[in-house]
């Protein structure tokens, strides 16, 4: 029970922490009727953050934060979505998002995105919004805070929420736009949504108010619908102003009110929608078939959601159900990972759907045909968990790994990314929550756990799995023999077979600390345009370090040795294609992956795997605490792979089903037989087919891998918050202690060439197993490569940003043709003379010939005129600032690093990004668009459902 003087207590000192920031707000910022969850809560909000309630009922919150210097974000959320539709306005929370953009009182349509493109912002990347069930928000990602740009940002948002015109012509425009949106989401996992939403929730709102909505009214809504939604429920009492960065906050918070104190409803508010009431329930099945999905079982139970205020008692509580839930998840995993696994992965989890119903659910993966022991084994497994709980050493486990996590957290707190935080503020809005610090969570954390036992644990979990139910769902591609009884019955007779408790585990110590004498430094010099040191090891090895102040705490690691897709067959498809999906699932020699994760619990590390054109790749993420280990984890990944054939057998296993997926929309399709296609056929880019993973061996892939790893000189890169000598010190004893390696293989001569596609006279027929009215249509022309000289490449590259511009204009905006159409410039760093610029689309089966008509109109005009200096920077702007944004976080120079200690060149082309950019213009796009842009040497394809294609 809540306690009025606490709750006093919290409100007066919440008033004197504001009153200290801006003591002329403290009155208008806290009332008694403050909307903020910290306001009726014993948890104490993060300092940091200034909250607020403007006097005509809007919330903001107001952070400052450098990560990455000199940007924001903002949001603007709406306490509306689909859930406050009435039944004649089913999608019109989304349509009014959309419309948001298409015309104000002071901005004409077609203006807004274009005064935002001028200040650096991209679309969808920098400037995008969502509707939700219960939501809908605004965002912007402004790469600078200097006055031009809030305030144009500000006034902009403002106008967005407040003076949208809903024009009936942009009306009627955007409605194929949204049409076309709704075929692109009209997938297998969507229809999924649908089945489950059916079952959990009937009767209730949220089973029939998909944000999606109703194409009938999309189609036909009058104007005064729109009217009506946005007067209701875009007001000021239903608004929350969120912005992060590095700014003022008094500076901040006097715009914000400058901007938005003024706006005032114009009509009554929207009443709160029932969302109805979670009926008894008895155990059910349901079975949806559904091509080209993922098989899938569920149990579900359900009851009346849990709508306590976020207190700390609330969240001890479910801190010990999400305990438990962990140690569910780690004994399913283990046994998804073992030899001839039930399923190919499983989970459970707690939530609580949109203040509807509260849900406590376990799924397993199947491959087709396997529904029965993936449900027996699931269904026995969370009946063992709530008869016997978790041990003492599990539950350690779990506590030890979060607070590893949390007290991460806290030492990184001052490099939090800005997005992060904004994302975070706003969900906690939408969550109820209280946005509280780092060290809070940890605090909370550390007392919650302070002399917990598994028998407290174990206590929550018969009720966390109480309620109606279990709810049976079967999600599958192929129809199940004897249908719904089928399930019933053997899930009645699996709940009869008794469990017996969790055999202990065996106690582990990590094998992998020696790997010899540690290597000696032979030669170290300065890159010092970059910042940074490359050190060579009397072994070969090549160490490149940028220690950097981006992010406090991280540290990204990458190894490279071989030369991977070089090293392929040209003619022929081979295991290492698969080998990323499952490599470090392997485990290593001396450990399964399971025992490895075991044995290293509370230590931050992490190990990834891939193959590249020209080099196989480890790498990780760490913190300074465990660099030594992260060093360890990966050299004994490179030097003692397991490559066990459990996790190889349920790859090969799940492919069919994978492929199925793909071939399930037009953009999987195109992806599963286009790529090869691309590259001439080169099976180093094709898509496998069923039969030639079928036939692929353990034995095959590990002498694949395993040679691709031993052979070449190894380069290690690291970047983040550590020194050079952190660096040499953990490459020393690791990777600088293995014996000396030869030089990289020599390629086959047919391998160092990529070749693209000869012209299409007319379009290559592609086809998908998807709905009819669905189609792609694909159009690539071949450019250059970024092999040494990136220069051109880069220029390529923004005149595939000017032809997106036109793009979306004209295919999306226009002539409404697809909803998301993409243009993208791809420039290989490894074969010369390979490189392309394409223009994809999904659109309506009966658009695909308008699809191209457009690209070739557009094409033509480039050929015709080059851009005007305004559509060349609003092309170029965004992509300065997005280089410049990510020029301040570590990934982008982990991967920039790569080939430096080797290539001189590559320093100045690092050097030379941005003002290569700077020095285009316009005549030189249009130059570049006459000399590549040339149909004649286009390469097309169209993919078309099989319906389509057989009734053609």
């Amino acid at each position: 029970m809540r306690s009025p003087r606490r709750l006093l207590l919290l409100a007066a000192a919440s008033v004197a922490v504001l009153t200290a920031a801006s003591p002329a707000l403290a009155q208008a910022q806290v009332q008694p009727s403050d909307p903020w969850a910290h306001g009726a809560s014993d948890i104490p909000a993060d300092a940091n953050v200034r909250f607020g309630v403007l006097a005509n009922g809007m919330q903001y919150a107001i952070l400052r934060n450098a990560t990455p210097p000199g940007q924001a974000s903002l949001r603007l959320r709406i306490d509306a979505g689909s859930l406050m539709e009435n039944e004649d306005q089913l999608g019109l929370a989304h349509f009014m998002e959309h419309m948001a953009f298409n015309g104000t009182t002071n901005i004409p349509e077609n203006d807004l995105l274009r005064i935002l493109e001028r200040l650096g912002l991209a679309f969808g990347a920098d400037t995008n919004a969502s509707t939700g069930f219960d939501e809908t928000i605004y965002m912007l990602e402004l790469p600078r805070t200097n006055d031009e740009t809030v305030d144009t940002s500000l006034r902009i948002m403002r106008e967005q929420v407040s003076e949208a015109l809903m024009a009936p012509d942009a009306v009627d425009a955007e409605r194929n736009v949204i049409v076309g949106e709704e075929r692109l989401r009209n997938t297998p996992g969507l229809r999924s949504i649908k089945a489950q939403l059916a079952l959990l929730a009937p009767g209730q709102r949220i089973s029939e108010r998909l944000p999606i909505g109703d194409l009938n009214i999309i189609r036909t809504a009058p104007r005064e619908r729109f009217v009506e939604f946005y007067e209701a429920y875009y007001r000021p009492s239903r608004a929350t102003f969120v912005a992060v960065g590095d700014f003022d906050v008094d500076v901040m918070e006097a715009k914000i009110r400058g901007a938005f104190e003024s706006w005032e409803p114009s009509a009554a508010d929207g009443p709160e929608p029932d969302l109805g009431t979670v009926a008894p329930r008895e155990p059910a099945t349901r079975i949806l078939v559904e091509p080209g999905i993922q098989s899938q079982i569920q149990l579900n139970w359900t009851k009346a959601p849990d709508l306590d205020l976020d207190t700390v008692a609330e969240r001890r509580e479910n801190l010990l159900q999400t305990l438990g839930i962990r140690v569910l998840n780690r004994r399913l995993g283990e046994i998804a990972r073992s030899d001839n696994p039930p399923f190919t992965g499983a989970s459970g989890g707690l939530s609580t759907l949109w203040n509807s119903l509260d849900v406590a659910a376990v799924s397993a993966d199947f491959n087709p045909g396997g529904w029965k022991p993936a449900l027996e084994v699931m269904e026995q497994e969370q009946r063992r968990l709530v008869q016997y709980g978790v041990s003492d050493a599990e539950l350690q486990r779990e506590i030890t790994a979060i607070r590893a996590s949390l007290e991460t957290a806290v030492a990184a707190a001052a490099t939090r990314r800005t997005p992060a935080l904004a994302n975070g503020l706003v969900s906690a809005v939408n969550e109820a929550e209280v946005f509280s610090s780092p060290q809070t969570e940890l605090d909370l954390f550390n007392a919650s756990v302070e002399g917990l036992t598994a028998a407290q644990v174990n206590a929550t979990l018969a009720p966390a799995f109480s309620g109606g139910g279990p709810l049976a769902l079967v999600i599958t591609p192929v129809d199940i023999e004897g249908g719904e009884a089928a399930v019933t019955a053997a899930l009645e007779a699996s709940r009869q077979v008794p469990v017996s408790a969790p055999a202990a585990q065996a106690e582990l110590e990590w094998p992998y600390t020696s790997f010899g004498t540690p290597g000696v430094v032979s030669e170290q010099r300065e890159i010092a345009e970059l910042g940074a040191t490359v050190v060579t090891f009397a072994n070969g090895v090549r160490l490149t370090v940028k220690p950097t102040t981006f992010r406090d705490e991280q540290i990204l690691v990458s190894v490279r040795t071989g030369i991977g897709g070089l090293g392929l067959p040209t003619d022929r498809s081979t295991p290492q294609s698969l080998a990323p999906a499952f490599f470090t699932q392997g485990g290593v020699g001396k450990l399964t992956f399971d025992e490895l994760t075991r044995v290293l619990t509370g230590r931050i590390y992490s190990a990834g795997f891939s193959v590249s054109d020209d080099t196989y790749q480890l790498s990780g993420a760490t913190r300074p605490e465990d660099l030594n280990l992260e060093l360890q984890v990966l050299t004994a990944y490179l030097t003692d792979p397991a490559m066990r054939p459990a996790p190889f057998e349920q790859i090969k296993g799940l492919f069919p089903q994978i492929l199925e997926q793909q071939l399930a929309t037009p953009g999987g399709a195109f992806q599963v037989q286009g790529s090869g296609l691309l590259a001439s056929g080169d099976k180093r880019e094709s898509f496998p087919t069923v039969p030639e993973v079928a036939s692929w061996t353990i034995e095959e892939l590990r002498s694949g891998v395993t040679s691709g790893l031993a052979s070449g000189p190894i380069d290690v890169i690291m970047v983040g918050d550590l020194t050079v000598e952190d660096a040499v010190a953990a490459v020393a004893p690791t990777l600088g202690a293995l014996p000396a390696r030869g030089p990289d293989p020599v390629p086959a001569p047919e391998a160092t060439t990529l070749r693209f596609p000869a012209p299409t006279p007319e379009p290559v027929q592609l086809t998908h197993t998807g709905p009819a009215e669905q189609a792609l249509a694909f159009v690539a022309f071949p450019t250059t490569d970024q092999v040494g000289d990136r220069t051109e490449a880069r220029q390529v590259n923004l005149l595939s940003e000017v032809l997106s511009l036109r793009v979306l204009e004209e295919i999306r905006e226009r002539q409404a043709l697809a909803y998301s159409p993409g243009v993208g410039a791809n420039a290989s760093d490894v074969y010369e003379g390979y490189g392309y610029i394409a223009v994809r689309g999904e659109t309506a089966a009966d658009k695909v010939d308008a699809f191209y008509a457009a690209v070739d109109s557009i094409v033509a005009s480039l050929h015709e005129a080059p851009p005007t200096e305004d559509e060349l920077n609003r092309a170029r702007l965004p992509l300065i600032e997005s280089l410049r944004r990510s020029q301040a976080g570590n990934e982008y120079w982990l991967a920039q690093l790569a080939d430096v200690a080797t290539d001189p060149r590559e320093v100045e082309q690092t050097l030379t990004q941005i003002s290569d950019l700077e020095a285009v213009t316009p005549a030189d796009i249009q130059r570049l668009a006459r000399q590549y842009l040339r149909p004649e040497r286009a390469w097309k394809t169209t993919v078309r459902s099989t319906q389509a294609a057989a009734a053609e």
